[in-house]
């Protein structure tokens, strides 16, 4: 096998995040966009010792449990790579995907509690991030997402199906508007140009948006104009605000050098569980606010009965889970890196009237030092990469009673499971909740006891 070879694979299962696996030899090859069941004529693309990865160059022989895609741009765009699957068939092998690591990490003796869907399979984001580009080289400006399989080129997705009609209805205006004005977007290699970003949130269960127009510094533009253009626009929804972020970062990354509010305020307020959220700008926040109340009420009933027992919720973002789970505990205390999202944690936590929470800004492996608490219940809901070591020896040197695990990666999942049972806890639960149909990825809850 060498780079650049093609060859008829088979592919027998897939593997997280969402790739097809066949095996030439002894070796494994990792096709993406691969459906278990097909016949495909790949093309060697990588070749390490002990895996390749291919792409496809023609499906040979398909599957017959394919349906049509619903999104017009779905051949193109590199947003959802599952349309042409039923939902049934993605959580069978997300399911599965979450399965098949533990089982490889040596992970037993849990109670699988099998994986929960997402109450809605389609329009279900409350943020989408679209970017400002063209589709070919020197081309029409175009807003959306990157094309699939190419390092540069943006597709304007403007039947996107993940989201609802008060997006598609913006980013079309915006890019009229802006093919109008014959600003350049932004290039990454050149550092130059103008428009970068249109990055909208949209309040699932309040249905309050904020509009967020990212540009350089590069053109002195008045957004008087663009401003009354969105504002007379008629949505579903309630626009509560459009703001106007100015960076100049180098990195293909939304960034704030600064925010200018063109309108209303710079955040929305969502709902969930009967608590309000304020969602700022750059704070995170769960992408699917009816997922995000299904995950969130599994976390609170894996605590069982805590009413007399502190609770710590480590990479708590806003504070959505330690405030969800707070009418339960006697204390919590929220760890979070992101300043800007501990002030609306705070915030939040004063708006829903919750006297026994705190939040705390800083990196949680140097912050845990500093807890002079002792926990009876820690809640980890860490980035993709999972918890920083030094954080997780912290975390084992509280000795609390229970860990619950929020997860968006089963393969650091599954690192961290290992060193927590070889610090002395056992695995009582697990449950897969799917919070992004057509994607390929993927939320696990744990249940660990020391």
């Amino acid at each position: 096998m060498r780079k650049g070879q093609e060859l008829e694979l088979i592919v027998e299962k897939t593997e997280f995040p969402g790739y097809g696996v066949s095996t030439v030899g002894d070796k494994k090859v990792y096709i993406k966009h691969a459906l278990p069941g097909q016949k495909i004529l790949g093309r060697i693309s990588k070749k390490k010792k002990s895996y390749a990865e291919a792409s496809v160059i023609e499906v040979l022989e398909d599957v017959d449990y394919k349906i049509p895609n619903r999104c017009e741009h779905f051949k193109e765009c590199g947003g959802c790579s599952h349309q042409t699957i039923s939902y049934e068939k993605q959580l069978e092998l997300k399911r599965q995907q979450v399965l098949d690591l533990l089982e490889e990490g040596e992970i037993t003796g849990f109670e699988f509690l099998g994986i929960e869907g997402s109450p809605e399979e389609l329009e279900y984001r409350n943020k989408m991030e679209f970017t400002f580009g063209d589709y070919e080289k020197g081309g029409e400006l175009s807003l959306g997402m990157h094309l699939k399989g190419r390092s540069f080129g943006i597709v304007t997705v403007n039947d996107c199906q993940i989201v609802d009609e008060d997006y598609r209805k913006l980013l079309t205006t915006v890019l009229e508007y802006f093919r109008g004005k014959k600003f350049p977007h932004y290039r990454v290699m050149s550092h130059e140009g103008y428009l970068r970003n249109l990055v909208i949130r949209k309040a699932k269960n309040t249905g309050e948006i904020l509009v967020n127009i990212v540009t350089t510094s590069q053109v002195d533009f008045d957004f008087t104009e663009f401003t009354e253009l969105l504002r007379s626009l008629p949505y579903k929804g309630i626009l509560t605000g459009i703001i106007h972020t100015t960076n100049d970062s180098l990195s293909d990354v939304v960034v704030a050098d600064k925010i200018d509010v063109l309108y209303g305020r710079d955040y929305i307020i969502e709902k969930l569980l009967g608590l309000k959220f304020k969602i700022t700008p750059f704070s995170f926040f769960q992408t699917n606010s009816k997922g995000a109340e299904k995950l969130y009420t599994i976390v609170r009933d894996f605590m069982g009965s805590s009413e007399d027992k502190v609770v710590f919720d480590l990479y708590c973002g806003t504070g959505t889970i330690g405030q969800i789970v707070a009418p339960k505990a006697k204390q919590v205390i929220g760890i979070e890196l992101i300043e800007e999202a501990v002030e609306a944690a705070n915030e939040n936590a004063k708006l829903n009237g919750l006297t026994n929470c705190t939040f705390i800004a800083g990196d949680v492996a140097k912050v845990i030092k500093e807890v002079k608490n002792k926990p009876d219940i820690i809640i980890l809901d860490p980035p993709r990469a999972g918890v920083h070591p030094v954080a997780l020896k912290y975390v084992m040197d509280f000795n609390a009673k229970d860990i619950i695990y929020v997860s968006c990666n089963p393969k650091s999942l599954v690192v961290d499971l290992k060193t927590l049972i070889d610090g002395g806890y056992k695995i009582e639960k697990v449950i897969c909740k799917d919070m992004f149909p057509m994607t390929p990825h993927i939320e696990t809850v744990v249940k660990l006891k020391r």
